[in-house]
């Protein structure tokens, strides 16, 4: 790979990896990012070791592959190695994570948003269940808007007034998956931080487009995918765990590959592993970690920054076609409030993003927010005139 033959745009010189922006208009990465050429050899090298090594396949790779991919999602994060655990997908990581924290005595309280990920907020139901009171910081309508009208947004003065000596986790998303809001995880976590309570945030829509520095924002617990940004597929979620935390905690949900031997197959009590496994629970799901490697490694050598720049510089000029075509914008104008999506509220936004699929255009529609549009590193700004030019003409098709 020569990223100086791509010319004024460098990142181009990575689309070459990703054969399905050949064929579409790829502008679905917030959703699920386009295939890695790499994800084929990867999948044929796993079948060959089943096939020809059998049970050898454990000792040979498979065993260590899971905390090998953790370590290149790690080095994303500026994390320390051994500090990401590989799960199927974040409502697991934080079902375990989230088993390490008590919720019986006076410190009972669970801060999130209205606006996280419902799989999350389903999750935290269960809690409330046994146990916890969950506060949810509900969204306000965006300066200028009527209340009711996207765009919604939360107010981080609202979180922090929610966060007191009564909170336990501070659980909530780094960029709301409706809008594509940033939020300011700074001063959150300060307060959070002030009163004794963990931070645990849903990093899903802002890894491998927004830069995160775990240690340097002082995260306790960060939970992810590899469906959208990271370019990895399904079955390949993680979690990571603060080294300040780790030693000393010790989530419920578990199982016998955090054991220092697994194959011992001791029956208790568990002797949990000093290194990267001691948060793994059963068996790990090898085909999808393998699969998720090829982009990590991508993204990683890439550099987050780097893809920061050119996702800012893209949304910002498909917000002024928009302006300029007359779209309603349901996603932050400001690019520090903004992660990688772009939402248009148009009139009849499912039937548009229904006939722009049939049209070889990757798109999706969001009830409240309308089509959500991203751009990512493999992405040509001819393409970004391109696919808007193409949401204005089905628009107005369907006007007619």
């Amino acid at each position: 790979m020569n990223p100086s033959a791509a010319g004024p745009d460098p990142l181009l010189a990575w689309r070459e990896e990703f054969p399905t922006v050949e064929t579409t208009l790829h502008f679905a990465s917030h959703t699920l990012g386009a295939m890695p050429r790499g994800v084929e050899e990867a999948l044929r090298r796993y079948a060959f070791l089943w096939r020809t090594r059998g049970i050898r396949a454990w000792e040979d790779e498979w065993f260590r592959l899971p905390m090998e991919t953790a370590d290149v999602l790690a080095s994303i994060l500026a994390a320390e190695p051994g500090t990401v655990t590989m799960f199927e997908n974040v409502t697991t990581a934080q079902a375990v994570a989230l088993s390490g924290v008590d919720f019986s005595g006076p410190r009972n309280r669970l801060v999130c948003t209205a606006e996280d990920f419902p799989s999350v907020l389903y999750l935290y139901e269960g809690l409330a269940r046994r146990g916890a009171e969950v506060v949810r910081v509900q969204a306000k309508p965006a300066l200028g808007t009527p209340a009711g009208v996207a765009p919604r947004h939360i107010e981080v003065a609202d979180l922090i007034a929610a966060i007191d000596e009564r909170t336990a986790v501070v659980a909530l998303s780094h960029v709301l998956f409706r809008t594509a809001e940033l939020l300011d995880l700074e001063p959150v976590v300060r307060r959070a931080h002030e009163c004794g309570a963990l931070v645990l945030v849903d990093a899903y829509q802002s890894v491998g487009t927004v830069p995160v520095d775990v240690a340097a924002l002082g995260l306790d617990l960060v939970t992810g995918g590899s469906v959208k940004w990271l370019c990895g597929g399904p079955g390949a979620g993680w979690l990571y765990v603060s080294p300040r935390l780790r030693e000393r905690f010790e989530p419920a949900v578990t199982g016998w590959f955090a054991h220092a031997e697994p194959f011992a197959f001791d029956s208790g009590p568990l002797r949990r592993d000093a290194g990267a496994r001691r948060f793994y629970a059963g068996t790990t799901s090898v085909v999808a970690y393998a699969a998720a490697r090829p982009g990590y490694e991508i993204v990683a050598r890439i550099g987050v920054r780097a893809i920061r720049e050119k996702s800012l510089r893209q949304t910002g000029r498909m917000i002024a076609l928009a302006d300029e075509y007359g779209f309603r914008v349901a996603s932050p104008r400001m690019p520090e409030q903004r992660g990688g999506t772009v939402c248009l509220d148009l009139p009849q936004a499912a039937e548009v993003c229904h006939a722009l699929l049939a049209g070889e255009v990757l798109l999706d529609h969001r009830p409240g927010v309308g089509l959500r549009l991203a751009p990512h590193f493999y992405t040509s700004d001819d393409e970004v005139d391109l696919v808007m030019r193409r949401v204005r003409e089905e628009a107005q098709r369907l006007e007619r």
